[in-house]
């Protein structure tokens, strides 16, 4: 048995393209949908990720600004930008691209943007939000993960799925947004006792650990729907944190690295961006 791929491209592509006739019908009211990315130093990963992001705004019609400051800007004026831009009526999303350098406080930076501007859906008020069901801007990665198992067609009412990965970013995220679709959730991690137990178990299997390919096939139950998180550089190629060559003679379904969770993170946030600007002009 070889398992169907979860196109995840294809998926995206999509995506974007419902999320580019949101961004007409708000142009038709003289709304122009407005994305502001903040990039601190010059993480070549993060580089990577934000021209990924314009190039997705191009395509929707969203209006995007990038704001590259130097590695030597401090925790103050990084705080002043944000504040700036929470007032910009023209900006609807504001995004920090992580990791910042050391001597930022993370978590400071998170909760100074406005959350009716949190399209990234890591303010704790959007966090708390989604742990209690309320409507909010859900994190872009563990909702394209949710996006993706629903193209599966699988119901995940009263399934076993193991989420291997333990992340405010996207295991502990996922973890709850699976268990509102009423799944059955073990929260796996690297310290986990007996792993090859749990995902042996699991009609579904998360996994965004970080480490390359720690998830092999004969650890993976015969049929599972496997969704990978991870995202590694080995030897010049990108591998997830799944073994994919062996996972895929034994799993039902599953997503390639890359080509799988990826773009859904892109195309999210896109949804966010639009939705953003859906609310703050409701009323005009």
């Amino acid at each position: 048995m070889t398992a169907t791929i979860i196109d995840g491209k294809a998926i995206a592509a999509r995506k974007r393209a419902e999320v580019a006739i949101r961004v007409q019908a708000l142009e038709a009211r003289g709304i122009t949908p407005g994305l502001a990315v903040v990039i601190v130093g010059d993480d070549p990963a993060s580089e990577v990720y934000v021209r990924g992001k314009e190039k997705a705004c191009d395509e929707v019609g969203i209006y995007s600004t990038k704001h590259t400051l130097p590695e030597t800007t401090t925790q103050a004026e990084l705080l002043a930008l944000v504040g700036e831009l929470n007032c910009r009526s023209d900006i609807h999303g504001v995004l920090v691209q992580l990791p910042l350098p050391g001597h930022i406080d993370e978590d400071a930076v998170i909760e100074a943007i406005d959350p009716a501007k949190d399209v990234d859906g890591f303010h704790p008020l959007s966090v708390g939000k989604m742990l209690v069901g309320q409507q909010t801007f859900l994190p872009c990665t563990p909702h394209g993960v949710m996006v993706l198992l629903e193209e599966t067609g699988v119901d995940l009412t009263g399934k076993e799925v193991v989420v291997v990965g333990r992340s405010n970013i996207v295991g502990k995220p996922v973890s709850m947004l699976l268990l509102s679709k009423n799944a059955t959730v073990t929260i796996c991690h690297s310290r986990t006792a007996d792993l090859d137990f749990h995902t042996g178990r699991a009609d579904v299997l998360v996994v965004g650990v970080g480490q390359p390919e720690m998830i092999k096939g004969s650890a993976i139950k015969p049929g599972a729907i496997v969704i990978d998180v991870g995202i590694n550089r080995v030897d010049g190629r990108l591998v997830g944190d799944v073994e994919f060559d062996t996972a895929v003679e034994r799993a039902g379904a599953i997503t390639p690295v890359p080509g799988g969770v990826g773009p859904m993170t892109i195309a999210m946030l896109m949804d966010n961006a639009v939705t953003a600007a859906e609310r703050a002009t409701a009323h005009e």
